[in-house]
């Protein structure tokens, strides 16, 4: 049985399980959609992700979800929090990533929303950022619409990385979502 995270108009936010690698690697392998990641994966790392993503639920109880069509059950992509170590402090850190034929859609956002919510009104966190690509200007804009604002920038994965977050003054934004 699957583990619900959390559901929305449109979406279902489960757990991810071994049986979700043929999902994520039609992400993690395809060029244009890891564009601002440092890589594509293979199948190593795909699983190495998944092992990763399992471990995160087991010690902090949080980690990146599948998101899927509430109706259908179809694969969209994966959105979450995961801890993140930035400037030596452990931050929590909203992802999301999802296959080309869910973008434009609204889904990441959909599914950032739900996570925001989640993670300042359930796990009561002060704050939860985003690292993102300077250049990718549609991630930005979902940070933008979950109420995050730009907080500077950091260096890590070798690139430039722009800072977004949401904090707790930011909670009466986080309840419109």
């Amino acid at each position: 049985m699957k583990c619900i995270m959390g559901e929305t108009e449109r979406l279902v936010l489960r757990q991810m399980t071994e049986e979700d690698f043929n999902f994520l690697k039609l992400i993690f392998s395809d060029h244009e959609t890891m564009q601002y990641y440092p890589s594509t994966k293979n199948d190593e790392e795909t699983k190495e992700w998944i092992g990763w993503t399992m471990e995160n639920y087991r010690k902090f109880g949080i980690g990146m979800w599948i998101a899927e069509d509430r109706h259908t059950g179809e694969f969209y992509g994966q959105c979450g929090i995961v801890p993140q170590k930035i400037k030596g402090a452990v931050e929590m850190e909203i992802g999301y990533l999802f296959k080309k034929s869910a973008w434009g859609k609204g889904f990441a956002t959909e599914a950032a929303a739900a996570c925001v919510r989640f993670g300042l009104f359930e796990w009561k966190f002060d704050k939860i950022i985003s690292l993102i690509d300077p250049k990718n200007i549609p991630s930005i804009r979902v940070a933008e619409k979950i109420g995050m604002t730009y907080e500077g920038k950091i260096y890590r994965w070798n690139k430039h990385l722009s800072i977004f977050s949401i904090e707790n003054m930011g909670l009466a934004i986080a309840e419109n979502l």
